[in-house]
């Protein structure tokens, strides 16, 4: 959106950004004003933990974001024990956020969960492959299990100040959740989700969990099954068909339109949506993308799916 190019020029970096409330309340409400989207997810970025728990993080324009890497006993060692008040700004702008949103928006707060967090604090930044913390899991599984605990306790952490501060519902971002190998899935994944969403559910009541294991193919459904998760989020990738009999009967469902579809938009974007909303439209489900949208996309496409979502005319 040509509006929040303009905010982002404000922000002598995007953490900067992250962390001055006064533009991520903005960025948060942006979307809102423009498309009246049903809820707003807060401003944010996954790797804040890692800042906040004492590791180097940096974004480089046309890189991504870099970090120190963290690879031993030693690097972990140095972590802080907590979050502290790094992340007051998040909660701050929740707060302001939500004191500006229609009281029928939504807002939804968010963190990373520990394995795709570990793989960017490990591999020093994004990774193809993630070969280096995969290799740790096999030579050094101690070490890898103890950064995987301090960071499922920080998420939680984290997960449950959002909530306490506005946020009405939270989704947990495993965005590398596909390039662990089937024997390692449910120790640094499943089973670290699920204590994050079982201390959610202990501390803040009702509070809705989401999980988005991406590229978790057939596992979708291991997530669906843990018992305080209340919806999946699928990637394009996922048959929504398969989606409707496989994970619906245990959690709400949210995707999954290819990102893709939405940039090219016109007819082959209005099919991809029937095709979605005729598969999962019967049980409970919220339509989203499979991933983020991706740059270039035409505002006026997101415009035609809400209409095209809601049964609107064009």
């Amino acid at each position: 959106m040509p509006e929040y190019r303009s905010l982002r020029r404000r922000a002598s970096s995007f953490l900067d950004f992250c962390y001055r409330p006064e533009l991520a309340v903005e960025a948060t409400l942006q979307p809102i004003r423009r498309y009246g989207l049903d809820a707003a997810i807060v401003f944010s970025d996954i790797l804040v933990i890692p800042d906040a728990l004492g590791q180097k993080v940096w974004f480089e324009e046309g890189r991504g974001p870099r970090l120190e890497p963290v690879t031993s006993a030693v690097d972990i060692g140095r972590l802080s024990a907590g979050l502290g008040d790094r992340l007051r700004p998040v909660y701050e702008t929740i707060s302001e956020v939500r004191g500006n949103l229609p009281e029928e928006t939504a807002l939804i707060g968010f963190a990373g969960a520990p394995w795709t967090i570990a793989t960017y604090m490990i591999e020093g930044g994004t990774s193809r492959n993630h070969e280096r913390v995969r290799a740790l899991a096999y030579a050094e599984a101690g070490v890898l299990d103890r950064l995987i605990g301090i960071l499922t306790v920080a998420v939680a952490d984290h997960l449950v100040a959002q909530i306490r501060a506005g946020a009405e519902a939270v989704q947990i971002f495993d965005s590398w959740a596909g390039s662990l190998p089937a024997t390692h899935r449910e120790r640094y994944s499943l089973r670290p989700i699920g204590e994050i969403a079982a201390r959610v559910a202990k501390e803040c009541p009702g509070t809705p969990v989401i999980a988005f294991p991406r590229g978790a193919g057939a596992a979708y459904a291991d997530y669906a099954a843990l018992p305080q998760i209340a919806a999946v989020s699928v990637d394009q990738a996922v048959d929504p068909v398969w989606a409707a009999e496989a994970v619906q009967p245990a959690a709400a469902v949210q995707g999954n339109l290819d990102p893709l579809v939405l940039a090219a938009g016109g007819r082959a974007m209005d099919e991809a949506v029937d095709g979605i909303l005729s598969a999962l439209g019967g049980g409970p489900f919220i339509f989203n993308l499979g991933h983020g949208v991706v740059p270039g996309t035409p505002t006026e496409h997101v415009a035609a799916l809400v209409a095209r979502v809601r049964g609107e005319a064009p």
